[in-house]
């Protein structure tokens, strides 16, 4: 077993004993993310680049394959490239070029890799896991922002804050941040647990995104009818969660089934709903979801 993956499974261990919150992905203490944009940053021969493109990233191979995360530094990449300031961790600038290398001119001794394969468990230094999945949040919108949406002319980036600006009709586009809930609905000592008709395989809980005009409870309550046909009350908020991965705003909810309690799954959406006693509750293999955190809550009987 990778040294990583040991120390991880070791301080899981002990966290789960002493009832200590286990990380989720955002949580890189004593490390801290500053986002804010920053238009007078300039990129060093030293800066880490992460080049991100079609939800690939450009990590050191041999490292990754030893369970750690490394992006190039601007040296060792092609010169004619043009950077774009992502954020800081801790005082480290990291910048972004978002279209992928061609052959012969990613440096020798490095890779692409799909960014959910940098979300394992066994993966780390936390910071860059993180740096990997924000960075990919917004490397997807300024690829989706190159024009403009309301006159099509070319964008050219804000001299000012983060964001894009139109030349010819003065349309100024901001990162898009999609909110979604997680929703752990609760039966006495059963869960709700589902499980996505295609895609990730694990068990998961209700979600789904905000419509216009909705409340994030009233979402909780549609989301609920529309998967699993069930009457919900006492919503309350947990926490929330920023997952760059899917380019959303993560927001948790518990709440209590109200009234009937007899299933009737969205067989389109899901393969699996049912009722699950606390005990019995499967999480899934890696501790960096909100969904992860609110089943095992609620599996290890924590107030919820």
């Amino acid at each position: 077993m990778k040294r990583e993956t040991i120390r991880r499974h070791h301080l899981s261990r002990i966290q789960k004993m002493k009832g200590i919150k286990i990380p989720m992905i955002q949580d890189i203490y004593p490390h801290k993310l500053h986002n804010e944009y920053n238009p007078s940053a300039r990129v060093q021969e030293s800066s880490p680049i992460l080049n991100i493109s079609n939800g690939k990233v450009l990590v050191h191979t041999e490292q990754f394959d030893n369970g750690i995360v490394a992006f190039p530094i601007k040296k060792e990449l092609p010169e004619e490239l043009e950077y774009t300031y992502l954020f800081k961790v801790d005082n480290r600038e990291y910048f972004l070029w978002n279209k992928e290398l061609s052959e012969d001119s990613i440096p020798e001794g490095y890779s692409y890799v799909e960014e959910r394969s940098i979300r394992k468990e066994s993966k780390g230094p936390c910071e860059e896991v993180f740096a990997a999945t924000t960075a990919k949040h917004l490397s997807d919108w300024y690829r989706d922002a190159c024009f403009c949406g309301r006159c099509g002319t070319k964008m050219v980036p804000h001299d000012k804050e983060r964001a894009m600006s139109c030349p010819s009709c003065g349309y100024i586009a901001y990162p898009r941040i999609m909110p979604a809930v997680i929703v752990g609905v609760k039966n006495g000592d059963k869960l709700l647990l589902t499980k996505y008709r295609t895609g990730f395989a694990h068990n998961a809980l209700i979600a789904g995104f905000t419509e216009i005009g909705e409340t994030a409870e009233e979402t909780v309550m549609r989301e609920v009818m529309e998967e699993a046909g069930i009457k919900v009350k006492n919503i309350h908020y947990y926490k929330s969660q920023p997952w760059g991965t899917a380019n959303d705003l993560l927001l948790g909810f518990y709440c209590e089934v109200d009234g009937d309690d007899t299933i009737t799954m969205d067989r389109h959406e899901l393969k699996y709903a049912e009722w699950v006693q606390r005990e019995e509750i499967v999480l899934q293999p890696g501790n960096f979801s909100l969904t992860n955190e609110m089943m095992r809550r609620f599996k290890e009987g924590y107030e919820v």
